[in-house]
């Protein structure tokens, strides 16, 4: 009887947002194969469950710590997630890469975390400036009259601003959004967002995600997207904003210069959930 192949992983998560995190490293799965994993084992009921999958892999530049490839639990690739790329960091620090300051490789460029020796202190991660800022974008089968709007922070994204995040039927909206033919063929992940602390820079928000096809307990791009927006548009003064999101809270810094946004922090908390196995 032919023996199975065992696969190792780790289960992690960022503020709620969690993943199934592999060393890639050492099993050279394709991006064909990465995707498969994905969809086949990030199923809720059916696999070990969470928002994507993870991998550490070798970098194209020898330079560089890590290359990061992450497909979301419908096995589509993402070009970037800011929660995944710190639950990343961390695992790669566990697997000995050993350096307080990563430079790692993604769909859409190079990045640098900065990492704590302590393991309960939290990944900063130095983002690319936001593209394609489009305030008030015109969807073309709105469910509300509420303003919307576009921006690129690593993936695509469109914010609104709402009276009460809480109460806001963040499923029903969310997949009308990521689903309008406006923003096709992409789509986008949809954030409603309250100012929950104006004074304070203090934001909730909440995220419906594309190739999750869901709201996540939280979205690292769609809280710099949230953060960004509320500032251009006034709705915050300072330029370190606060995000609540279902699964705890993340922390957004914008660096501008001459009124323009050159580069964005995202930090938050990492946690490492469990270790296992699983047969292919």
């Amino acid at each position: 009887m032919k023996r199975a192949f065992v696969l190792e992983f780790t289960k992690m998560n960022g503020a709620g947002n969690d993943f199934i995190v592999i060393d890639n490293r050492f099993f050279y799965f394709s991006p064909d194969e990465l995707a498969s994993l994905a969809a086949r084992f990030c199923a809720r009921r059916t696999g070990i469950g969470a928002d994507g999958l993870l991998a550490l892999s070798n970098p194209e530049n020898p330079s560089h710590h890590f290359r990061m490839q992450y497909f979301n639990a419908d096995g589509s690739l993402a070009t970037m997630c800011g929660n995944g790329a710190r639950c990343l960091v961390r695992f790669a620090q566990l697997a000995g890469v050993g350096a307080s300051s990563m430079l790692f490789e993604t769909e859409v460029g190079v990045f640098e975390a900065n990492v704590p020796t302590e393991p309960d202190q939290q990944i900063r991660v130095r983002m690319n400036p936001p593209k394609g800022w489009t305030p008030d974008f015109k969807l073309q089968n709105p469910l509300s009259e509420l303003p919307t709007h576009y921006i690129w922070t690593g993936t695509e994204h469109v914010v609104q601003f709402v009276p009460d995040v809480l109460k806001w039927d963040v499923a029903r909206h969310g997949r009308a959004i990521r689903y309008d033919p406006a923003l096709a063929p992409l789509g986008a992940n949809a954030n409603f967002v309250t100012v929950h602390d104006e004074g304070m820079a203090i934001l909730d928000v909440r995220t419906y995600e594309r190739g999750v096809e869901a709201e996540t307990q939280a979205c690292g791009t769609g809280a710099l997207a949230a953060a960004v927006s509320a500032r251009v548009l006034g709705y915050v003064q300072e330029n370190t904003v606060k995000v609540n999101m279902p699964g705890g809270q993340l922390v957004v810094e914008i660096i501008s210069e001459e009124g323009e946004i050159k580069s964005l922090f995202l930090e938050g908390p990492v946690e490492t959930v469990y270790r296992g196995s699983v047969s292919l």
